[in-house]
């Protein structure tokens, strides 16, 4: 839904007062009004820079609004110069004129006429929201002003007049007003009217202390600016609530006379001509169907997807439709053009419809409101067939049969009508079908650690599927595509796709979406165990309103508008689901702060199914209920359901023998796929192949995968990964080739040259890694502590003990209390076998101090071997791996203390499992003596 008012300046509807020009396309050179009430500028030696002076006079005199201004701005630097030097002023020609009164320049007690010299403004016509599918046909003039310096004040004074035939001799206005935190040495603002005209007015927001006093003729309401600090709103509070600092006027008697005085810009007889083209459509549609209902929905998409939308807010736009034949002939329109060529068409099928004027934004303010035009922003149409409310809007798109009775969430409108009529508000309730279907079957049969291999069937219905369906249209095939996996990342997530099929439906009004990708694996390692969320709600459902503020302690809040979704979920799970369980709620059916809720979760033969449907309306949760809706939201989150996976889950690194491999062959067919589509401007299938592979402990796939991404796309990171990869399967020359080309793409780059160094010590030359580390740590800078962490590391690894030993005691005098570093020197006091009594109160220590352990207490296990307590030493390492599975440095020293144990067949299983994992660890452990 579109703006279709036009833009509006400070006033909206006025007749010239008298002895002014007709309105025109030139500003007017005069000096102010008689009526204007001169302002005394503040001393300028003493005044600060910035805006000094904001004077806003209005008078309103039968169909008249004149807008006076009156503002000086005394610039204090180079930057606020460049600022005010450009003068932008725009009005509307077709309601009014632009007069400028002065403009001067004030400097050491001088006035400066900036016109004396026959400067002019120039007049500009910018159409700024043509973007946004709007021409307003406002005017700009513009003026450089000349000689202006740093330590001048700009003065301008200036009027606008507007009017607008279409009000029939009303007015209105409203206008903003200063309030603080905003600087300003004088700041007013006076309104004045005839003394017999039935003006009504207000100040929207509170704590203005304004009284109307009769002077002459005339009563005036004088406003002192700036108004005090406006208080603050929750954001979740009614729009009514949220009242800005503004004050409108209007000479509507009240919300009849609004209707009436609009009526008759939608009388529709007449409109249609016989024989023209809308009468040809209009037989065309009664021909087809007998049934209003199908005639009514027939007529709205003719208007919805045949004419494009464009606001036209020029020649007396604002609030004049324009004809429906000029609107079928041109082929655009705003919501009153299309408005009025829906209404003629529906009432030529004899099908009774009314327009109604609503505000997109702010219906939930509008009785609030004086009664005027200026309350609204948009118009549709509200038919009535067979007893049912149809809300008829003809900038929307998509709209079909189904969703005719969904009500729009505009809070009020007022019904359009030659008698009048007065406010009604819209009981909003959510969509008739939901706005987006999103089913997932994922294939997750062969082991919990690897990515999923879904296949999504995804629906989209109203704005939203017209516009992918208008964007695909307008976008080349890649654009096409890149736009639709977006779409699909914003509610799917993350994914190598074997293939993406758009398809949209015209008679639905709908877009369908099919693919199938690889994603990331959803289990995570929590609390000790594997565990899968299964319910899309926990992502969606917030309700944790702030009324804390004794100020806010009255205030509703108000819940999302109307929309519906439906999301299911079936999951087929490894080893045909042995072992797997729910934990949770997973039947719910309810209301949780203002979401309607319902789902179900089965589970059979392996396979899991979560059906969900959310659904919001709108609707506001009184104050005294927020604490106790908070728990019940709180509560149901919290109960969601989760699939819990047994302790024995098949893991990535035991793949071996899974009753399905049909997840991993898929997974490796579409990585295959994209990989082979792989080019310089996107790696990302590479990336997530190489990530795969090294996963399940394919290395020489991964070494492959690097060197293509290399080839492509050469990187930093990418030369490391493959050092690291080549370090792995015993390439001690590759390896140090990469870290290399890695140093040379960023001579700078840390990792680069901790990994060099690191290379290079274990290939013998630990001088050589040192006087690496020992430059960059001469540098000095951030870096200076990562080095010297790094130096101290490899020569725990390679070089003396007892150095690595003393510069780590250097660092933690440093920074005492880093778990970090701690747990640093514990691993080189275990690996080396040195200072064995002290490297156990260190890792203790660190754990202690550390909320991620798994680590520090394989730390800690070398130590308990080193101390010949292996039972001790299997607990800590037995914790370490209930963290952290796949830690192989943990696998590899349990499969030690096993085997010591006596325990052959658990030894031979983590051995295989570090294997897999690391294959370079026993040649790194066995520099240790550490051996399985």
């Amino acid at each position: 839904m579109m703006r279709c008012w036009g833009r509006m300046l400070v006033v909206a509807a006025a007749a010239l007062p008298a002895g002014a020009a007709s309105a025109g396309e030139e500003p007017l050179y005069r000096p102010a009004p008689e009526w204007v009430t001169p302002v005394k500028l503040p001393d300028m030696a003493s005044a600060p820079n910035g805006l000094l002076v904001l004077d806003i006079q209005q008078r309103v005199d039968g169909p008249t609004v004149w807008a006076f201004s009156d503002t000086a701005v005394k610039i204090g630097t180079p930057e606020e110069l460049s600022q005010s030097s450009n003068i932008v002023l725009p009005w509307s020609p077709d309601k009014g004129d632009l007069i400028i009164h002065q403009l001067v320049i004030l400097r050491d007690g001088t006035e400066i006429d900036a016109l004396a010299n026959g400067q002019k403004f120039t007049v500009l016509r910018r159409e700024q929201a043509l973007e946004q599918r709007e021409l307003t046909g406002i005017l700009s003039a513009a003026l450089a002003v000349e000689g202006l310096r740093v330590g001048d004040t700009l003065r301008l004074r200036m009027s606008t007049t507007s009017k607008d035939a279409a009000l029939g001799g009303r007015s209105q206005l409203a206008v903003p007003l200063l309030a603080e935190p905003v600087r300003v040495a004088s700041a007013s603002y006076r309104l004045s009217w005839r003394k017999d005209e039935p003006l009504k007015w207000q100040a929207l927001t509170g704590g203005v202390d304004a009284a109307p006093r009769r002077n002459g003729d005339f009563m005036e309401l004088p406003i002192a600016l700036p108004l005090a600090k406006q208080p603050e709103m929750p954001d979740d509070a009614p729009i009514r609530y949220r009242r800005p600092p503004m004050v409108e006027a209007s000479t509507f008697t009240g919300w009849d006379d609004v209707s009436k005085v609009m009526a008759p810009l939608y009388a529709t007889e007449g409109t249609i001509a016989d024989g023209s083209p809308i009468a040809a459509e209009v037989e065309r549609i009664m021909a087809a169907t007998d049934d209003p209902l199908r005639r009514t929905a027939m007529a709205l998409q003719l208007v919805q997807d045949k004419v494009r939308y464009l606001a036209v807010g020029m020649d007396g736009g604002n609030y004049v439709p324009q004809t429906p034949a000029k609107t079928w002939d041109a082929r655009y329109g705003d919501c009153k053009a299309k408005t009025l060529l829906l209404l003629a068409m529906l009432h030529a099928m004899e099908i009774d419809a009314e327009p109604m004027m609503a505000h997109a934004q702010l219906g939930d303010a509008i009785p609030s409101r004086i009664p005027s035009v200026l309350a609204f922003n948009h118009i549709l149409v509200r038919a009535h067939v067979g007893g049912r409310a149809l809300w008829l809007d003809g900038t929307a798109l998509g709209t079909r049969l189904p969703d005719l009775g969904d009500p729009p969430p505009f809070g009020h409108v007022l019904p359009v009508r030659a008698a009048g009529a007065e406010l009604e508000r819209i009981d909003a309730r959510p969509p008739a079908r939901p706005i987006v279907d999103l089913a997932l079957d994922a294939d997750e049969s062969t082991s919990v650690d690897l990515p999923s291999v879904m296949t999504v069937d995804m629906t989209l219905r109203g704005q939203l599927a017209s516009l992918l369906t208008l964007a695909s249209s307008q976008l080349g095939a890649k654009e096409s595509r890149d736009l639709t996996q977006r779409l699909l990342q914003e509610y799917v997530g993350e994914a190598q796709f074997e293939d993406v099929t758009v398809t949209p439906a015209v008679e639905d009004g709908s877009i369908s979406i099919r693919a199938r990708g690889v994603f990331g694996s959803a289990w995570d390692r929590v609390d000790k165990r594997t565990e899968r969320w299964l319910a899309r709600i926990p992502d969606i459902v917030a309700f944790a309103p702030d009324r804390a503020r004794a100020a806010w302690a009255e205030i509703p809040v108000a819940t999302p508008g109307p929309d519906r979704a439906r999301y299911r979920l079936r999951i087929r799970l490894p080893d045909g689901g042995r072992g797997y369980r729910i934990e949770g709620e997973g039947a719910l059916d309810g209301r949780y702060g203002g979401y309607e809720v319902q789902r179900s979760v089965t589970l059979a033969d392996g396979i899991v199914t979560v059906d969900e449907t959310l659904a919001t309306s709108g609707i506001e949760i009184p104050a005294a209920q927020v604490a106790g809706e908070r728990d019940r939201v709180a509560t149901m989150l919290g109960q969601a359901p989760r699939m819990i996976a047994p302790e024995d889950a098949r893991r990535r690194w035991n793949l071996a023998g899974a009753a399905s491999t049909s997840q991993l062959d898929a997974i490796k067919a579409i990585y295959a796929a994209n990989a082979a589509k792989a080019d310089e401007e996107n790696i990302t299938a590479l990336t997530s192949a190489t990530s795969f592979q090294r996963g399940i402990g394919d290395f020489k796939a991964a070494e492959a995968m690097l060197t293509r991404q290399i080839a492509l796309l050469p990187s930093v990171d990418a030369y490391l990964e493959r050092s690291a990869v080549r370090k792995e399967l015993g390439n001690s020359t590759g390896a140090i080739a990469d870290a290399e080309e890695a140093r040379k793409l960023d001579p700078s780059s840390a990792s680069a040259i901790s990994s060099l160094a690191w290379l290079v010590a274990a290939q013998g030359d630990v001088d050589r890694a040192a006087r690496l580390l020992d430059e960059r740590i001469a540098l000095g800078g951030k870096a200076r502590d990562d080095f010297r962490f790094a130096k101290a590391a490899m020569v725990g690894e390679f070089g003396e003990a007892q150095a690595a030993i003393d510069a780590f005691d250097a660092l933690i005098g440093e920074k005492p209390g880093s778990p970090a570093l701690l747990n640093a020197r514990c691993w080189v006091k275990a690996t080396r076998n040195v200072a064995i009594d002290t490297a156990l109160k260190d890792c203790t220590s660190a754990i202690e101090l550390s909320e991620s352990t798994a680590n520090i207490l394989d730390s800690r296990a070398l130590v308990w071997m080193r101390l010949g307590r292996d039972e001790d030493a299997l607990r800590d390492l037995d914790a370490a791996l209930s963290q952290i599975p796949a830690l192989a440095s943990s696998r590899l020293l349990r499969a030690i203390v096993n085997k010591r144990l006596g325990h052959g067949e658990r030894a031979a299983a983590d051995l295989a499992v570090a294997r897999q994992l690391s294959p370079a660890l026993e040649r790194d452990y066995a520099r240790f003596g550490l051996k399985p």
